[in-house]
């Protein structure tokens, strides 16, 4: 990663200061993403995740720019991220306490920052300190870079999952172990 990048923690009160720009970064990154990736879905989806205790975001940031972020959040007991989520599944899998899994929601890098290291130094700023005893993603099965690289940093495939929401796409649910993360 360059040296004139910067990593930030917040918690969702400090993040509610740059609410605006994490949006528009998201919007950079899925710039003809349809409904599903527009602007309104996104901020509720944003608003609706940082009000979950524990709700974490890591920034990246060149010379005052945003170029990138990551931020997840411990799954409640009552948590619905496990909605639409394919069987079989290994019995107990969807079972949250509030501090089993911690789902990483975001992991975004601005396109013209792309391959120079900030996405894997972003997650394991966000990850690599993380308590609970695993950690979950939902991945784009046709994003082959991102699926090489969270494959590289010790994710597996379990199964699909399918949103909610209207014209969420199918994604392949991963899963990490807590702990120490691999190098590379």
């Amino acid at each position: 990663m360059s040296a004139d990048v910067r990593l930030h923690h917040h918690d969702a009160d400090q993040a509610r200061r740059i609410v605006d720009e994490l949006v528009s970064l998201y919007l950079a990154v899925y710039p003809d993403g349809g409904e599903f990736h527009s602007e309104d879905r996104y901020r509720r989806q944003l608003g609706g995740h940082m009000q979950s205790p524990g709700w974490e975001l890591v920034t990246a940031t060149a010379k005052g720019e945003l170029v990138g972020y990551a931020y997840g959040f411990p799954l409640s007991a009552q948590t619905r991220w496990w909605s639409g989520i394919q069987q079989p599944v290994p019995a107990g899998f969807t079972q949250e306490s509030g501090t089993r899994t911690f789902a990483l929601s975001e992991l975004l890098v601005r396109p013209s920052w792309q391959h120079r290291g900030i996405g894997r130094a972003l997650h394991h700023e966000l990850l690599g300190t993380r308590a609970e005893e695993r950690s979950t993603l939902l991945a784009d099965p046709d994003n082959f870079v991102a699926q090489a690289a969270y494959r590289s940093w010790g994710w597996r495939k379990i199964t699909k999952l399918q949103p909610s929401w209207n014209g969420a796409p199918l994604y392949d649910v991963l899963t990490r172990p807590g702990g120490q993360l691999r190098s590379g």
